[in-house]
């Protein structure tokens, strides 16, 4: 009998993090993860919680014992103190990773590329950031690099825009009131422009495929997740579909509202610096991925936004799910 692979997730409450998580316990493989309160009700009983925190080396280090991944879906709390918390935590992963021989796998976004590289994002584009949230991504991803001399393999997915069950920390959960039924939709830019979203559950399908031909992986290795590719009208008009409401209205997002929040909410001040790519369409190149794996696992767009608004507790006789943010 085949001994499964281990993987330790951090950040397996998050949307990215739980999805990969699940996708990796589908595909049989056993799942450890690292969370602040292992006690919590209504924890997956199939994976196996450690309490600790991934802000501290030495919880990291014990809970990797014996893996051979280690997914890095872990942000700083309430998108606080990026830049003084992102690398350090990031360092604990590595350090783990070089004790275990594990590979890392981190679940990337486009904020490492500014307006220059759009509107299509290939692999090698030019990374130009324009965001504090983006330098910190590129340095991310550069230290993983780098790391490559220190004998640490790597697996980057940059992805659109996250959307999923799981998922409340979003540019759809904006969109949309989670816990509420839908009253309209809050677009954040030209309805008539295409946008990149990624389905959570098939990124956490992709990366357990990825791992899976681990032997045909660079020490470096990156690749970018196509995933639905849709203007503001299509995805309005799934919601709409979704919710059984087919006058439901399509709005501007409330940008004004953003900018006068910003220099009290940090949220709002995230949010106003990433306005830029919603300002041009923006796709990413996916032929690398579909090279190694054959397609891209996809979810139909309708079904997609079905079960994101249920998960979101946005439909009738849907629970609400509690709120976290992807921590």
């Amino acid at each position: 009998m085949n001994t499964p692979r281990k993987a330790l997730v951090l950040g397996a409450t998050g949307g990215a993090g739980g999805e990969i998580a699940a996708a990796l316990l589908r595909r049989g493989w056993q799942v450890r993860a690292l969370i602040r309160d292992a006690s919590r009700p209504g924890l997956p009983a199939q994976i196996e919680w450690h309490a600790g925190d991934a802000m501290h080396a030495a919880d990291v280090a014990q809970a990797a014992h014996g893996v051979e991944v280690i997914v890095h879906a872990v942000n700083p709390p309430g998108y606080r103190n990026w830049h003084k918390l992102s690398l350090p935590m990031l360092e604990h992963t590595l350090a783990a990773a070089r004790a275990t021989g594990a590979r890392i796998v981190l679940p990337g976004n486009v904020y490492n590329y500014g307006p220059d590289a759009l509107p299509l994002l290939h692999e090698d584009s030019p990374q130009q950031p324009l965001t504090r949230k983006g330098a910190i991504r590129m340095a991310m991803e550069r230290r993983l690099q780098q790391a490559t001399a220190e004998g640490v393999r790597t697996l980057i997915l940059r992805c659109g825009d996250f959307f999923g069950p799981r998922a409340s920390s979003n540019w759809f959960a904006a969109m949309v009131k989670p816990g509420r039924p839908v009253r309209a939709v809050n677009y954040p830019g030209e309805h008539e422009l295409r946008h990149a979203w990624a389905y959570l559950p098939d990124v956490g399908e992709t990366v357990a495929r990825l791992l899976e031909r681990e032997s045909e992986l660079a020490a470096f290795e990156c690749f970018h997740f196509g995933g639905h590719w849709v203007d503001g009208n299509a995805m309005a008009d799934a919601i709409r579909r979704a919710t059984g409401q087919p006058e439901l209205p399509l709005r501007a997002f409330p940008w004004w509202l953003v900018t006068l929040a910003a220099p009290f909410v940090a949220l709002f001040r995230e949010l106003r610096e990433m306005r830029y790519l919603w300002q041009l369409p923006l796709q990413l190149d996916n032929r690398k991925l579909v090279a190694l794996l054959g397609a891209e696992p996809h979810t139909d767009l309708g079904q997609a936004v079905e079960t994101t608004l249920r998960g979101l507790g946005c439909l009738d006789g849907a629970a609400a799910r509690p709120l976290r943010p992807e921590h």
